[in-house]
This record gives structure tokens, sequence and C-alpha cells, in this order.
């Protein structure tokens, strides 16, 4: 039995990917983005609205509604390829688990978006008291 290396399996050559190679961006975050700031100042609420994942998820996070452990979402960004699709509404966030080129939700666009980049946030607590989690 022929063992096939995984670069052949896909056909991407190791020596042209770079950060910003769609082969790459979409499989993997190559961009972490750490919401640092004041408690309740809303770090896990952005994260949530560019991500779509809820980072508090333990029960007693969400009974006190504070972030206590450091919570994690990926986010693909894409912009449309359709050059009558308008700045800001061209850009669109979705889950990491979104294919790659979706169609434009813009209503009478017709185009299709391409992913720009796929991030990775780490929400931090923002209590004095639990700055050593944020820290370590």
């Amino acid at each position: 039995m022929a063992t096939e290396k995984v670069e052949d399996s896909i056909g991407v050559d190791p020596s042209k990917l770079n950060p910003l190679s769609p082969e790459v961006i979409s499989r993997q975050a190559t961009i972490n983005i750490g919401t640092i700031g004041h408690v309740a100042h809303g770090k896990s609420t952005v994260v949530k609205a560019i991500s779509g994942v809820q980072t508090v998820r333990f029960k007693n996070e969400l009974e006190r509604n504070i972030t206590i452990k450091l919570g994690y979402a990926n986010a693909k960004i894409y912009k449309c390829e359709n050059a009558d699709c308008p700045r800001p509404g061209c850009y669109k966030s979705y889950r990491s688990d979104k294919e790659d080129n979706p169609p434009c939700e813009r209503a009478g666009c017709g185009g299709r978006m391409k992913l720009q980049r796929h991030v990775s946030f780490v929400d931090c607590p923002g209590h004095d008291i639990l700055m050593a989690t944020m820290l370590n």
C-alpha cells in the first residue's frame, strides 16, 4: 500500500503557502486578537457580534454575567467580490465553520463572498481580581 503525502492529496505546494494563502486561512485562524478592558465594557459582546460565538459558557459566569475564565472564538471575515457592493456592507463575518465562498446576503447583489481573514479571539476577564487569569 502506497503512502500519499497530505500536500499531494489536497494539491498544495507547501513551499508556496503563507499566512494569507486561501488554503491556510480556510482551515486555520492566522490572526489572534485578545480583548482586554475594564469590566462591563462589552468585550464578550463584541466577540459574539463578530464571531457569532458566545464565549461566556460556564454556569457561574452566565449567572453573574461576567467572564471568569478565558473564552475562545474563531471568525471568518469575507468581502463581496461584486465591485458594485458598497462599503461597509460588502464585508461580513461568520463563524469559522462557514464555507469559503458563500453568497452575498445584501439584497439584489448576487455576488459571492471571498474569504479575507480567519481570526481567533481570546476573551479576557475584566475584573481586577481576575487579571491573573489573563496574564498567565
